[in-house]
């Protein structure tokens, strides 16, 4: 049985620890995301310092590949335009992280990620802050669009409003919706459909069982992101196989396997092998 966890970090705590209780608790394959610069410790001039992050990354995909199957996901987290911004300007900083962006496109074409990752701030920022990481992101869609991948985000909370202005930015670039993952999704999953972009599902409380009952149009994540400073959060690295597994205790089999075998190769465009 394939079990799929569609956003999972690995940084200071577990390490790839995580990842052999993922398995023991029945996890098979995994997308693995790069965090910031600063947990690498680095403090970029340029996006081709972000070469670095990806690489390290990659490295870590590989020793991860030992454990269970792993895909890297690379690209720029929307709050590099606060922590680089504050130091050297928010529109260098806008620049560098399209640069960087272009750069994980590389590796998207050379196959050694299967996406990217980009969004904008979570938290409040200034207009013009706003309007910079929008700017970032079209740009993140254009390179997903040109590269051929699939692209998650880190957004602020779901609004139906704020993800239809996403939406449409990617129809403004070429980008299909459903290539658009929104990571750390509630389980409003017909809302989801109507609007084209695809869920991912953070797997806490019963948001599984709630994207269940209402369709099959989702993928689930933990969003672990291993720190040593907040362990077990957002969600351990055994929760996803747990939930699936749940899932198919109450019936719900047939939507198991389409959220994390089927939706997960449309969306991404690989082939999973147990």
């Amino acid at each position: 049985m394939i079990i799929t966890d569609d956003h999972m970090h690995l940084y200071n705590h577990l390490k790839l620890k995580a990842l052999e209780q993922f398995r023991d608790a029945g996890g098979t394959h995994v997308f693995l995301v790069n965090l910031l610069c600063h947990h690498y410790g680095i403090r970029p001039t340029s996006g081709k310092d972000f070469r670095e992050v990806f690489e390290r990354h990659l490295s870590l995909v590989e020793k991860a590949n030992k454990i269970v199957k792993a895909y890297a996901v690379l690209g720029v987290h929307p709050a590099e335009i606060t922590v680089i911004g504050d130091r050297i300007g928010h529109e260098k900083a806008a620049e560098m992280m399209k640069e960087a962006l272009e750069i994980a496109g590389k590796y998207v074409e050379e196959g050694k990620a299967v996406a990217l990752k980009s969004g904008r701030p979570h938290y409040p920022v200034s207009r013009h802050v706003w309007q910079l990481s929008n700017d970032v992101l079209r740009h993140a869609f254009e390179v997903a669009k040109d590269v051929g991948c699939a692209i998650q985000l880190h957004t602020e909370s779901y609004t139906k409003e704020g993800m239809l202005e996403i939406a449409k930015m990617a129809d403004e670039v070429g980008l299909k919706r459903e290539k658009v993952v929104k990571h750390f999704s509630p389980p409003l999953i017909k809302e989801f459909e109507e609007i084209g972009i695809f869920p991912s599902v953070l797997a806490g409380n019963n948001n599984v069982l709630k994207a269940a009952e209402q369709g099959n149009r989702f993928t689930v994540e933990t969003d672990y992101i291993d720190d040593r400073k907040r362990p077990g959060a957002v969600l351990g690295p055994k929760t996803v196989p747990r939930k699936v597994k749940e899932l198919i205790e109450l019936g719900y089999e047939d939507i198991a396997y389409k959220i994390c075998v089927e939706n997960v190769e449309k969306v991404y465009g690989v082939e999973l092998e147990e």
